[in-house]
C-alpha cells in the first residue's frame, strides 16, 4: 500500500484513500481526478489513453465534468478501477513502473494540488439534512420538546446553495423576533454545524424503497459538510414547521469524495446510550451490519479577522463521528420508505456531530448555550496573550473542518481535504 509518489506522513491522500473530485487549471477544463499525495491524477486523460480498457464499463463517464454518471455505475466497476489505480500508483508493480519511469506521461497526468481549482464534485439535485446524533438532540431539543428516538429525523435542505470548500458567503438576512415583534435583520447568531454527508451513486424507482441491508450499494462516497445556520432566523420560523431561511443560504462541502472502500478499516459499532433507546426500531431500519458507522476525528478551526483573534492553535473543537447513532444505510432506507426516488448526486447529511464534553460539540449553539456563555479556544498564544472568544460567528471569520482517519497501521491516513468557508458582511 505504499506509492512510488512521495507522500508526506500527514497527507490526507495516501494510497489507501484515492478519493474522487472535480478540478480544473488555467489550461485544463473541468474534469474528474483522484488525489494522491501532493498531486491530482487526471482520470480524463487516463481514460482517453485507454488505461481502463481492461475493465468493462462506459469510459466516457470519466470524461465528464461531474461525477454523476460515473457514480451511478455498478459498485464492481468502482472496485475494479480502484484496484487498477492502486497497481498504477503502488511501489514495485509493473504497471506502477510504466507510469513512474515515463517523465512525459507523468507530466500529463499528475498535476500538483496547489495548481488546481476544485469544483462541486457532483451535480446535486436534492439535499436532505438528518439529525442522528443523540448528544446534539439532548443538548438542543430534549429540554424543549419530546424527540423521536426510533427513526432518523430529517428536513429537506436547499441544493442550490451547496458550495465547494473555499467559497465565501454573505451573512444572511431574515425575520427575527425582537421584543416580541418580527423584524427583518441580518442574523446576529450565525453558526456552523460539523457534519458528515453521503453522495448517492444510484437511486431507486419511484414507489420502491431501498432495503437497509442493500443501501450501501447506492452510496458513492462521503464528504465533510458544514450546514451554516442562522439561529435567530431558524428559531423564529421553526414553529410549527421546520427550518427554512435560517438554513438555506449556504452549505459547504469538502471537495473530495472518499469511497466506502477507503473508509472500511474505520468502521465501528454505534455507541449505546441509556437515555437513547432504539429497541423498538421497525423492521425496515433493522440493519444486519453491526459496524455501521465510522470512527473519524474532525477538527474545527476558526481564524478571525482581528489580530486579537491570533492563536498558535486555532482549533475550537475536536468532534468524532463515532457518536452518530443511525447509519447512512438507515438514513437512506428511511428516506425511501415511502417510495421517494433517490438520484445520482443527491446528498444526505448526518446533522450536527456532537459528543459528551464541551470540546467535542459541533456548533456554537451548543457550546455557548445559545450565546449566553461565550466559548474560548483552549490554546492561547504564548507570545502575546491573544485569545479567541465567540458566542456566534463574526464577519471575516474563516471556519475550516479537517478530518483524517488513521488506524495506526502505517499505511497512511484517509482524509477529505478542507471543508471551509469565510463569512462576508451582509448587504
Amino acid at each position: 500500500m505504499h506509492s512510488w509518489i512521495p507522500i508526506p506522513a500527514n497527507s490526507d491522500f495516501s494510497l489507501r484513500n484515492l478519493p474522487y473530485g472535480v478540478f480544473s487549471t488555467d489550461s485544463l477544463s473541468q474534469r474528474i481526478g483522484t488525489a494522491i499525495g501532493p498531486y491530482v491524477l487526471d482520470l480524463k486523460v487516463m481514460a482517453q489513453e485507454g488505461v481502463f480498457s481492461s475493465i468493462a464499463f462506459d469510459s466516457t463517464t470519466l470524461k465528464s465534468s461531474t461525477l454523476n454518471a460515473y457514480a451511478s455505475l455498478d459498485k464492481n466497476v468502482h472496485k475494479a478501477i480502484r484496484q487498477l489505480l492502486v497497481q498504477l500508483l503502488a511501489k514495485d508493480t509493473s504497471l506502477g513502473s510504466a507510469l513512474r519511469d515515463n517523465t512525459e506521461r507523468k507530466r500529463r497526468v499528475l498535476i500538483p494540488l496547489h495548481d488546481v481549482k476544485m469544483h462541486l464534485p457532483m451535480s446535486i439535485g436534492d439535499y436532505t439534512d438528518f439529525c442522528v446524533v443523540p448528544y446534539h438532540l439532548k443538548n438542543v431539543c430534549l429540554d424543549l420538546t419530546p424527540v423521536r428516538m426510533d427513526l432518523p429525523l430529517a428536513y429537506h435542505g436547499r441544493a442550490s446553495s451547496v458550495v465547494v470548500s473555499g467559497t465565501p458567503f454573505r451573512r444572511p438576512k431574515g425575520q427575527v423576533i425582537s421584543n416580541n415583534i418580527p423584524t427583518l435583520s441580518a442574523t446576529q447568531k450565525l453558526d456552523f454545524e460539523v457534519e458528515l454527508a453521503a453522495f448517492i451513486g444510484h437511486g431507486n424507482e419511484m414507489g420502491c424503497l431501498i432495503d437497509v441491508n442493500d443501501a450501501e450499494n447506492s452510496i458513492f462516497g462521503i464528504v465533510l459538510l458544514n450546514d451554516w445556520s442562522a439561529r435567530d432566523i431558524q428559531f423564529s420560523e421553526s414553529t410549527p414547521l421546520g427550518p427554512f431561511n435560517g438554513k438555506n443560504f449556504c452549505t459547504s462541502i469538502s471537495p473530495w469524495i472518499v469511497t466506502l472502500d477507503a473508509l472500511a478499516p474505520f468502521r465501528t459499532n454505534p455507541l449505546s446510550y441509556s437515555w437513547w433507546l432504539q429497541d423498538n426500531l421497525l423492521s425496515y431500519l433493522d440493519e444486519k451490519e453491526p459496524n455501521s458507522v465510522y470512527n473519524i476525528d474532525i477538527d474545527v478551526s476558526l481564524t478571525g479577522r482581528s489580530s486579537q483573534d491570533s492563536l498558535t492553535d486555532p482549533v475550537l473543537f475536536n468532534c468524532s463521528t463515532r457518536y452518530i447513532s443511525f447509519s447512512f444505510a438507515q438514513m437512506l432506507a428511511h428516506h425511501s420508505v415511502g417510495g421517494c426516488p433517490m438520484r445520482s448526486g443527491d446528498l444526505i447529511a448526518t446533522g450536527t456531530i456532537s459528543g459528551p464534553t464541551r470540546r467535542e460539540l459541533g456548533c456554537l449553539l451548543e457550546a455557548t448555550k445559545n450565546g449566553t456563555e461565550p466559548y474560548e479556544a483552549q490554546e492561547i498564544s504564548p507570545s502575546d496573550g491573544c485569545k479567541l472568544v465567540r458566542t456566534f460567528l463574526e464577519d471575516g471569520d474563516l471556519v475550516e473542518f479537517r478530518a483524517r482517519a488513521d488506524d495506526g497501521s502505517g499505511l497512511g491516513k484517509v482524509g477529505f481535504g478542507i471543508c471551509g468557508g469565510k463569512v462576508l458582511p451582509s448587504i
